[in-house]
């Protein structure tokens, strides 16, 4: 596994250069968020995403996330209308992930498998949002999580240690936090919380 040290608020361009290398080359990297760390790598490559799935211990029903630069990548893997997306922008960028009604653009595998729906997320965080620029394209994303711990892997020695060869890059930015984002559900006619994490949800009835 490479470990890439990329400073938190200034990253270096030179590195998220080869980090996007790495994606584009099929590559699965662990990297920090605005919430936790996350595993990542290329929409539509299959095999990328299932050494996600074997790291992870997924099972179907686990709804993957893209994470995005901005709003305006959105409608192009997700349907939504005025009212989801008032509330997406009033929210983003931040640490929440909305599920979305999934077009025809995002790949069967990454949608729910009964609901036809997608997570989408716009993260607030320099290092992950200059990746998305250097890539030029959405990140597939899980929580780092393993499956018998109770939190997210927040240390970077601890993150080093236990990933191991199981990843091909690091992006080490120093502990991020611990709590996965807020999961907010915009696939019915009232959008709801689905799961609460990190950021403000008392406007939100569940």
């Amino acid at each position: 596994m490479q470990t890439l040290h990329i400073h938190p608020e200034n990253p270096q361009a030179r590195l998220l250069n080869q980090a996007a290398t790495i994606l584009r080359r099929g590559g699965v990297i662990a990297y920090p968020t605005d919430s936790c760390y996350a595993l990542g790598c290329m929409i539509g490559d299959k095999a990328a995403m299932d050494r996600v799935i074997r790291i992870r211990h997924l099972d179907d029903g686990h709804h993957f996330t893209l994470v995005c630069r901005d709003l305006s990548e959105i409608s192009t893997y997700a349907r939504f209308g005025t009212a989801e997306f008032r509330l997406m922008k009033g929210l983003t960028p931040g640490p929440y992930t909305f599920i979305l009604n999934a077009t025809r653009e995002v790949p069967r595998r990454l949608q729910h498998a009964r609901r036809k729906s997608i997570g989408i997320r716009v993260p607030d965080h320099p290092v992950v949002n200059h990746l998305l620029g250097a890539l030029g394209e959405p990140l597939m994303s899980v929580t780092l999580i393993f499956e018998d711990d109770q939190l997210p892997l927040n240390d970077p020695d601890e993150i080093g240690d236990r990933l191991g060869r199981r990843v091909d890059l690091f992006i080490d930015s120093g502990p991020c936090g611990h709590e996965p984002t807020s999961v907010i559900d915009c696939t019915g006619e009232i959008p709801h919380v689905a799961r609460r994490g990190k950021g403000e949800l008392s406007f939100l009835d569940d």
